[in-house]
């Protein structure tokens, strides 16, 4: 019998062989509506630091989670899953909350397109704001949005303090507004890049693309609390 098994089918072994065991399925389970430092994902795994790694080196060797350096404090770093490798793989955090709040540092992009997104994908009130808002809207996020069927041309930035509520799920969807956000445990990070540091069409449908994964992630896995 032939042991010449395909590169794709070698991959998928590894991910199952990545996932067989219980603190690394649970990283991935904490890594699947939300990205996470290395440090926030020990301290919620109550894992030590070099138990963790060893699982987190195999979870990178097998394809399923990579690295990002933060836009904000440089010297640190987030786990994001590489969501190809894990299709089919579905939530089981359920969260219930009275509206979903997307936050970024200006208000003018990534908040922005994640809450026009997430009108589309759910059925649970919706807002964005912004740590240090922004005077307007990006003009190329109004024009993404546009392209995709969404609309942003009523969109205005908003200060975070005159938004928030306190039993509302926030999503930061940027380094820089998780990084200036007193520590939650109940608070959902997306790493994001900041498409207005690039300023191009290119950056900022990546960014769209980025969210709409995200949000199609997110959506069946909140609930409007009764």
């Amino acid at each position: 019998m032939s042991t010449d098994w395909s590169p794709d089918l070698a991959g998928r072994a590894r991910v199952h062989a990545a996932l067989g065991e219980p603190a690394r399925l649970a990283v991935v389970e904490l890594l699947l509506l939300g990205d996470a430092s290395p440090g926030e994902v020990g301290r919620a795994l109550a894992l030590p630091s070099n138990l963790l790694a060893h699982h987190l080196k195999l979870l990178e060797r097998a394809g399923v989670v990579e690295r990002s350096r933060s836009e904000g404090d440089h010297r640190r770093t987030y786990l994001r899953l590489r969501t190809t490798a894990l299709t089919g793989l579905v939530p089981t955090d359920l969260r219930t909350a009275p509206r979903v709040v997307f936050v970024c540092s200006h208000n003018s992009a990534r908040s922005q397109l994640a809450a026009a997104l997430w009108e589309r994908h759910s059925d649970v009130p919706t807002a964005s704001a912004g740590t240090r808002p922004a005077e307007r809207v990006h003009p190329l996020a109004v024009a993404t949005a546009r392209a995709h069927g969404l609309s942003l041309t009523r969109a205005r930035p908003h200060h975070l303090d005159d938004v928030l509520e306190p039993e509302d799920l926030v999503v930061a969807v940027c380094d820089n507004a998780h990084e200036e956000l007193d520590p939650a445990d109940h608070r959902l990070h997306w790493s994001v890049p900041d498409p207005t540091a690039v300023g191009t069409e290119d950056a900022f449908d990546r960014a769209y693309r980025d969210l709409a994964d995200r949000v199609e992630r997110l959506a069946p896995a909140v609930r409007t609390t009764p």
